[in-house]
């Protein structure tokens, strides 16, 4: 493999690894009510 193809796929993982970072931390039991209480303050009223 040349160094692009190696460079390409270091890329690819580094971004699949950002993505699976997102994803955990989002829907982690520690965040969940941190991430809720934005949906309950739109409905309330003004």
């Amino acid at each position: 493999m040349d160094l692009a193809s190696i460079l390409y796929l270091g890329v690819t993982f580094g971004l699949f690894a950002i993505f699976a970072w997102i994803v955990i931390r989002t829907y982690s039991r520690k965040n969940r009510d941190k991430n809720e209480i934005a949906k309950y303050r739109m409905l309330d009223d003004d």
